[in-house]
């Protein structure tokens, strides 16, 4: 089954069985489900939370809770801004109400936009997904942005491979089998309301794979853009 395929079968699934939460409908989305704040608290008890001082988290609904928690922790949360525009919001326990700076409106008013070369060692990835085997392998909603993120952080050295990448999610959404590509990052630890699951040990992607990308992403994502004439001058012009 082609990766759009699974996207398509778990959101028919939520909202057919009632587990989808708001925003509804979730098709096009990372899906809230019932039961999330329950999955947060879970994660926040794993050692690997615990001792992160500063965590990036995805800006979707369902790790809303995550976001709180770990500021009410005082931890400090970084939040990507949409489509890889090249900073973040940075969230800091100190100055920012968790509760209010957790949501999608709290933390773009909130939170202190840094550039992504500005920012500190991350010590964990919190991701949203679609779907996801224990094995860890991963689909989000199709944009392949987190992806992007992920690869540009590992040249940065913001992230390595110890460094932790973390889920939330329904049951439902567990799945035998995910096709992979080599620039996939593989989820480490799966967070549900009732248990925590821990894939594998993987090699992460240690950097931006050019031959995927496709020139009209490029062109369309200034930032990317920016990135690869900086890092992979060569390499662009050879594409």
């Amino acid at each position: 089954m082609d990766k759009q395929k699974i996207r398509e079968t778990i959101w028919n699934k939520m909202e057919q069985m009632n587990i989808a939460a708001f925003p509804r409908p979730v098709y096009g989305r990372i899906p809230n489900f019932k039961g999330s704040e329950r999955a947060a608290f879970l994660l926040s008890n794993l050692e690997e939370f615990k001792k992160a001082s500063l965590i990036k988290v995805n800006p979707d609904s369902p790790q809303r809770k995550v976001r709180e928690i770990a500021l009410s922790m005082g931890k400090k949360v970084i939040v990507p801004t949409p489509r890889l525009r090249g900073d973040f919001f940075l969230l800091d326990p100190k100055k920012v109400n968790p509760r209010e700076a957790s949501s999608i409106s709290g933390f773009t008013k909130l939170g202190e936009r840094v550039d992504i070369f500005s920012l500190d060692k991350i010590d964990a990835v919190i991701v949203g997904s679609v779907a996801v085997t224990r094995k860890g392998d991963r689909v989000g909603k199709g944009e392949g942005y987190s992806e992007l993120e992920y690869a540009m952080l590992r040249e940065l050295e913001k992230v390595d491979d110890s460094t932790p990448v973390i889920t939330t999610l329904h049951p439902i959404q567990i799945v035998q089998s995910i096709p992979s590509m080599p620039y996939d990052v593989p989820v480490n630890i799966l967070v549900t309301p009732e248990e925590v699951i821990r894939a594998p040990p993987r090699e992460k992607p240690k950097g931006i794979m050019i031959e995927y990308l496709e020139k009209e992403k490029i062109e369309k994502t200034p930032f990317l853009k920016e990135f690869l004439m900086k890092y992979h001058e060569k390499d662009l012009k050879e594409n």
